[in-house]
C-alpha cells in the first residue's frame, strides 16, 4: 500500500512556515510515498519541489490551493496557476482544461479565516458532468482543522456521493506532515490517481493534536521562519 498526503503548505504560502527541503525530508521520514505541495494561490514552490523530489526519495505532485469565490479548492497535476476569485464551477473547468483534477478541502470548516466550500456549493457544482469528472474527491479528514466537527460533516457529505474519500494533514508546520493521509494500492502518483478515480482511497489518521498545539506550533514556527521568508522575498 502507498501513502499520500495531498495538502501541504510551505513558505510559498502566506501562512506556511517550512522550507521545501524541510517538507520533503519530513515526508520521507514519516513514510509518505507521494505528496502534493498546495500553497495558497501559488505554484512556484510545488514546481521547485518536483525538481528536488528525487534527492529525498518521495514523489511530488504539482498542486495548488485555489481561492475560489465559493471557497478553497485543491487542484493537482497542473503546472500553472489558476486565477483566484472565479466560481467553483469555473475554477474546476479551468483545472480540467489544464489536465488536472480537484479535491474539496476541509468542506464546511470555519474559524481562523478559513474559506471553505459549503456542502451546497459542492453538490450544485457536481451537477455539471464535466465538473463531476474533475472534482474527484472530498477531504473527509483534515488533521489540523480547528473546526473538528467539520470532518464529521464532510464524511456525511461524501458518504452520499460517488466520490473518493481523502485524508490529509493540511500541514503548515513540519511536524504535522502525515498526521492525516490517504492509503492507496501501489506506490506512485499514477497509482494514486487511479485510486482516486476508482474511489478506493482509504483515510489514515495519526494521533490528533489539540487545538492549542495546532495554534501554538504554527505561531512559534511562523515567527521562526521570518529569515527564510526574507530570503525568499529577496530572490
Amino acid at each position: 500500500m502507498g501513502l499520500a498526503d495531498l495538502h501541504l503548505h510551505t513558505i510559498y504560502s502566506y501562512d506556511g512556515t517550512e522550507s521545501l527541503a524541510a517538507v520533503l525530508s519530513r515526508a520521507k521520514q514519516v513514510g509518505l510515498d507521494v505528496i502534493a505541495i498546495t500553497d495558497h494561490d501559488e505554484i512556484a514552490g510545488a514546481l521547485k519541489a518536483m525538481e528536488l523530489a528525487s534527492v529525498y526519495g518521495v514523489e511530488v505532485i504539482p498542486g495548488i490551493e485555489i481561492t475560489t469565490a465559493d471557497g478553497d479548492l485543491l487542484a493537482f497535476f497542473i503546472t500553472e496557476k489558476v486565477d483566484a476569485g472565479l466560481s467553483l464551477v469555473e475554477t474546476v473547468l479551468r483545472v480540467r482544461e489544464l489536465g488536472g483534477v480537484c479535491i474539496a478541502p476541509h468542506p464546511m470548516a470555519g474559524g481562523m479565516g478559513m474559506k471553505s466550500l459549503s456542502g451546497r456549493a459542492i453538490l450544485n457544482a457536481l451537477r455539471n458532468p464535466q465538473v463531476a469528472e474533475t472534482l474527484i474527491g472530498i477531504e473527509v479528514y483534515n488533521a489540523t482543522a480547528l473546526d473538528r466537527i467539520s470532518n464529521h460533516y464532510a464524511r456525511i457529505l461524501a458518504s452520499g456521493l460517488d466520490i473518493a474519500h481523502v485524508g490529509n494533514s493540511d500541514a503548515h508546520v513540519v511536524d504535522a506532515i502525515g498526521l492525516g493521509a490517504s492509503e492507496f494500492e501501489g506506490t506512485t502518483a499514477a497509482d494514486l490517481l487511479i485510486a482516486l478515480k476508482n474511489k478506493t482511497t482509504k483515510v489514515r489518521k495519526q494521533n490528533e493534536w489539540s487545538m492549542f498545539k495546532i495554534m501554538g506550533s504554527w505561531a512559534l514556527n511562523y515567527i521562526g521562519s521570518v529569515f527564510i521568508r526574507l530570503g525568499l522575498a529577496a530572490q
